[in-house]
């Protein structure tokens, strides 16, 4: 009984890469010849022909090789990060001994990691609660304090929503109008909510004011002064 031949597989070569690389010595001298030059004319030329596409194909390379495709709003941070470099360009210098492709993969690497780097820092920032409604969910959630501490703190906040009211009077801009109401609206309301935790209190801020993270924090932090200075009078016993 003859045995059945297993059929031979072939391996497929490899094709070395034919790819057009997309950053060449006339791209160097292109930058070498934008720096030297001061002619408008001259350096939109130069970009438009050689430059601009060079740097849009580097970038979107960086961006996929590095994962920064998890940053939010990528597209929108690509295209600042692309008119960033030509607002850099000509602060190259030619003498600094290392190819110009070099010089602008790493430092738009750099820019990149620090809009990594912010964007942690801004997530931390949003879970992260500021003095206020921190007094706010001691005054509307613990009901571990004793007798005297919790008629210290009905007092501190009938003295506090007093203070918050006469910022209403102040000129303000319309968001931070709009987290001064919030917050007025959370005193007003707070038996009538359920607040668990400071998270939860600023969760309510933002769907009161319909703003998102980035401006309720901004706002809130505005309000934060006012409210630092009101705290410093009642701890120094003025109020």
């Amino acid at each position: 009984m003859s045995e059945e031949k297993k059929p031979i597989r072939r391996r497929r070569r490899r094709r070395k890469g034919t790819g057009k690389k997309y950053f060449t010595e006339v791209h160097e001298k292109a930058i070498l010849d934008y720096v030297a030059t001061r002619d408008v004319k001259e350096r939109t030329y130069l970009y438009t022909r050689f430059l601009g596409p060079a740097f849009d194909e580097m970038v979107d390379k960086i961006v996929f090789t590095y994962r920064f495709t998890t940053l939010p709003n990528i597209d929108s941070l690509r295209e600042e990060c692309k008119i960033w470099l030509i607002t850099i360009l000509d602060k190259y210098d030619v003498n600094r001994g290392s190819k110009a492709f070099s010089y602008f993969s790493v430092i738009t690497k750099n820019w990149f990691i620090q809009k990594v780097k912010k964007q942690n820092k801004k997530t931390r920032t949003e879970v992260d609660l500021t003095d206020m409604p921190r007094d706010l969910e001691m005054k509307y959630v613990s009901t571990t304090n004793p007798y005297h501490k919790k008629r210290e703190h009905v007092e501190f906040f009938e003295f506090l929503r007093d203070e918050i009211d006469s910022w209403e009077h102040e000129k303000m801009k319309e968001n931070e109008e709009k987290v001064l109401n919030a917050i007025r609206m959370l005193f007003e309301s707070a038996e009538d909510i359920e607040i668990f935790n400071k998270k939860a209190i600023y969760l309510y801020m933002r769907e009161i004011t319909g703003l998102n993270t980035k401006q309720v924090v901004n706002n809130l932090n505005k309000l934060r002064v006012k409210y630092r200075i009101f705290r410093e009078r009642w701890d120094k016993g003025d109020i």
